[in-house]
């Protein structure tokens, strides 16, 4: 997709974003109104326009999925993988370039008002549905309201709460109507959106997928069957054309997307393959285009293919969920328990000799290369491993243990290989150094998902990915009520904090004293902030390698001839 210079002098009413990689210049956002008119016809020859580069005609890319995606409907999507196929199907206001900043997507620009609290939204004429349709304000006051509508049941309406989006959180309570929400149809192209209090970083958040349109006349039509190929309306430059459960899904170029002359790639397919070491195998033998290092193999893979093997930074943090609830083992309700086990992981083993994948060792929740985010040093972290080790087992003594502390617990963890190895090392751990036995137990993707919202654990494995560039998208969800917080940690202060976080110019301090709370209270055991690290055919160029949110839409990827 062509992108004109942010230099350019194009008079506008769009507002120059100073919160970092949400940056939407009025020059971009001008420019970007021309692209549906430049492009066309750009890909009639067989070199990329901008780069030069000679294209093959293969224009296909194949991937591999971890799990089958629990769902393809927009505002009851939780799941990463899920989204990646979201973003292809589907198109909100904006989207995210290469770099993590924001573009148009189905709004041309947008504006702001009232002391911030009033944003509008000017939407392009020519987006279609992918029967049709156009695309108006009318198909996202509809997906909004119905991901805050409890008659729903998203799991993500808290998403729309913590956007600060006017009535959101009385509504999910079911004290107001959903056509309550703060979002207005002000014509078929003008959406206006009224906010609670001021958010600097809302329209970052309205790139996640429970904010995408939804297509009313096909949901009413199909009910929960209308996210299968032959029922499903999307208005992404992809449409899904076929979905196998378990085995893989193929989405083909949607000809009615507004860009779709920009659009190079022809069909992506998602292959489901559990199996890290059969994904590589199968890789290697070029059946598909981009897989995941299996843990321990990048140093490896990164000599034999350095064209191919791949570690950066990518906004997601791994870590074991506590139960806080009833349902877990009594041991866990002491303070002094839960701090042990997470002083006793050696998170350098993890990362350095088990996972050997570019990911570093976590003290604290929020990812490090979080935007604007200071990492703070909790007081653990300062320690040395063996330091920690010793204060474990003391911490483990005040709390009435022994060396055989007659401790069971039962950890959880979704089916992979590389969760398998961290649970076994974590497992080892904690019975070599505090004598606690840990049973490992594994399960499908649904299952496990199912088990952790209902609380069947006492250790879960746990991992997220920030739904945009700011702080609170990993501590909100340590909030009391957030139906992301599996554990259900609570605690007073870090609700506080985190509401009062969002009117702060610089919340840096108030995040700081969260993470603190977090670490002394130990409301998670934190493992490591990922890297993300994989395999991706030399071929295929245009992956977003510097988008730490990882939010790559395959309308931008292309084949080049001669690889």
């Amino acid at each position: 997709m062509s992108r004109l210079s942010d230099s350019l002098a194009i008079p506008c009413d769009v507002q120059f974003m100073k919160y970092p990689h949400c940056r939407m210049s009025c020059a971009i956002a001008a420019a970007c109104l021309v692209i549906g008119i430049t492009a066309t016809g750009v890909f009639a020859g067989s070199l990329h326009p901008e780069t030069g580069e000679e294209l093959s005609e293969n224009q296909t890319f194949v991937y591999r999925l971890l799990d089958e995606v629990p769902t393809l409907d927009p505002q009851l999507n939780q799941d990463s993988e899920g989204f990646d196929i979201l973003r292809d199907l589907f198109e909100g206001l904006l989207n995210q370039d290469a770099d993590g900043n924001l573009v148009p997507g189905v709004a041309e620009r947008f504006e702001i008002s009232d002391g911030n609290r009033t944003y509008t939204f000017l939407l392009r004429q020519e987006a279609r549905w992918s029967n049709g349709d156009p695309v108006t304000a009318h198909d996202f006051v509809y997906a909004w309201r119905r991901a805050v509508d409890p008659a729903t049941a998203s799991p993500y309406a808290w998403y729309v709460e913590l956007a600060m989006i006017a009535n959101a959180a009385r509504i999910i309570a079911g004290e107001l109507s959903a056509d309550e929400l703060g979002v207005v149809a002000v014509d078929d192209h003008t959406l206006e959106v009224r906010l609670d209090q001021p958010l600097p970083h809302f329209p970052a958040m309205t790139t996640y997928a429970t904010f995408f349109p939804a297509h009313r006349a096909t949901i009413e039509r199909f009910g929960a069957a209308w996210t299968r190929p032959e029922n499903i309306v999307s208005n992404g430059a992809y449409v899904l054309t076929e979905h196998v459960p378990k085995e893989y899904h193929m989405r083909e170029r949607n000809t009615r997307y507004w860009n779709n002359d920009a659009t190079l790639i022809e069909r992506v397919t998602g292959k489901v393959i559990n199996d890290e070491n059969l994904a590589l195998t199968r890789y290697l033998a070029g059946e598909i285009d981009r897989t995941a290092v299996p843990s321990g193999q990048y140093p490896d893979l990164a000599a034999r293919y350095p064209d191919e093997a791949t570690s950066v930074p990518i906004l997601c943090s791994y870590y074991f969920a506590i139960n806080h609830t009833d349902s877990a083992h009594p041991a866990l309700s002491d303070r002094r328990v839960r701090q042990a086990l997470s002083y006793a992981l050696d998170r350098d083993i993890i990362v350095n000799s088990v996972l050997k994948d570019g990911q570093y060792p976590a003290y604290n929740f929020t990812h490090w290369a979080t935007a604007g985010f200071k990492v703070p040093q909790t007081d653990y972290s300062r320690l040395s491993q063996s330091e920690r080790d010793t204060r474990a087992r003391e911490l483990m003594q005040q709390a009435g243990y022994g060396e055989d502390s007659g401790i069971s617990l039962k950890l959880v963890y979704n089916t992979s290989e590389s969760h398998k190895l961290v649970a076994t090392v974590a497992a080892q751990m904690w019975k070599q150094k505090l004598g606690i036995e840990t049973e490992l137990s594994n399960y499908e993707w649904k299952t496990y998902l199912s088990i952790r919202s209902t609380q069947e654990f006492d250790l879960a494995r746990a991992g997220w990915c920030g739904d945009y560039n700011e702080a609170s998208t990993f501590l909100d969800v340590m909030t009391s009520g957030n139906s992301a917080n599996s554990g259900r940690f609570s605690n007073p202060e870090v609700d506080r904090l985190m509401q009062d976080a969002r009117m702060q110019e610089d919340p840096q301090s108030h995040y700081e004293r969260v993470e603190a709370i977090l670490a002394r209270d130990m409301a998670i055991i934190p493992v490591y902030h990922y890297s993300s690290v994989f395999m991706l055919k030399p071929d295929i160029r245009g992956w977003p390698y510097r988008n730490v949110q990882k939010m790559w839409y395959a309308k931008d990827l292309y084949r080049i001839k001669g690889q």
